[in-house]
């Protein structure tokens, strides 16, 4: 069965989310908080209605996996971890009593230890309040030598200019900027988004905001489409020339 895609497809789908109910209060919620806190993921919306409470725990990427087998899985959610090995140090570092048969104080039980498997992976699996999670890491198709930064924006100040013209764009750049820079551990109050009318605006903004000194860095978001003049090149290239000068 083939169906036909939408040429709108690519702006239809924006995240997706798996509501899950761990208890009754906040104070249920907050093993399985601090476990994904700990391994990465970053805070996102958090709603309070009628007794009832929700957060948010974001990831970088996701998706959902169809599988054919005769029994169900053995988690709820596969979490996909740059260095599964430093993950798995983390959650028992979460709780020193933690062990194989019991939950130590910290309410994470881990049901898989750390293994490897026939298909190329290494993972573990744990449970928190009764919510069962693995983590895994895929072997590398390739081991080349190269350097490596660590993504942390802890503690660092960052600025972000959009441009209003192509919105229905520029916005959803910026939603995937805002996401990225607090998974890198980047507080929400250390962000501040500057809307100027269009993409020839941008390095005139750029260029003030890193002349201030208040900002580590300075992400640039603007859109242009190619259209039958050669507006398209001589805005492209201004914009680009002046992104480079204000870097400078």
């Amino acid at each position: 069965m083939q169906f036909q895609p939408s040429r709108y497809n690519e702006f239809m789908i924006r995240s997706i989310v798996f509501p899950r109910v761990l208890g009754r209060s906040l104070d249920d919620l907050q093993p399985a908080l601090a476990l994904l806190r700990a391994l990465g993921f970053a805070p996102g919306n958090e709603w309070h209605e009628a007794g009832n409470h929700g957060v948010e725990m974001l990831a970088p990427g996701g998706g959902i996996e169809f599988i054919a087998a005769p029994d169900q899985p053995s988690v709820d959610a596969m979490v996909e971890v740059a260095d599964v090995d430093a993950a798995y140090a983390i959650v028992k570092g979460l709780d020193p009593t933690n062990a194989n048969d019991k939950k130590g104080a910290s309410g994470i039980r881990i049901t898989r230890e750390l293994g490897d498997t026939p298909y190329g992976a290494r993972l573990f699996e744990v449970e928190v309040s009764a919510l069962r999670i693995g983590f895994v890491a895929y072997a590398k198709k390739t081991e080349a030598a190269g350097l490596e930064a660590r993504l942390d924006g802890r503690g660092k100040r960052f600025a972000v200019v959009v441009s209003r013209f192509n919105s229905f764009i520029t916005e959803r750049l910026l939603d995937g900027a805002m996401q990225a820079l607090r998974q890198c551990g980047t507080s929400p109050g250390d962000i501040s988004v500057v809307h100027v009318p269009g993409a020839f605006e941008i390095p005139a903004a750029a260029r003030r905001l890193a002349e201030s000194g208040k900002y580590n860095a300075i992400v640039c978001i603007g859109c242009l489409l190619r259209g039958g003049t050669l507006h398209y090149e001589v805005i492209a290239n201004e914009v680009t020339r002046g992104v480079g000068q204000s870097a400078q």
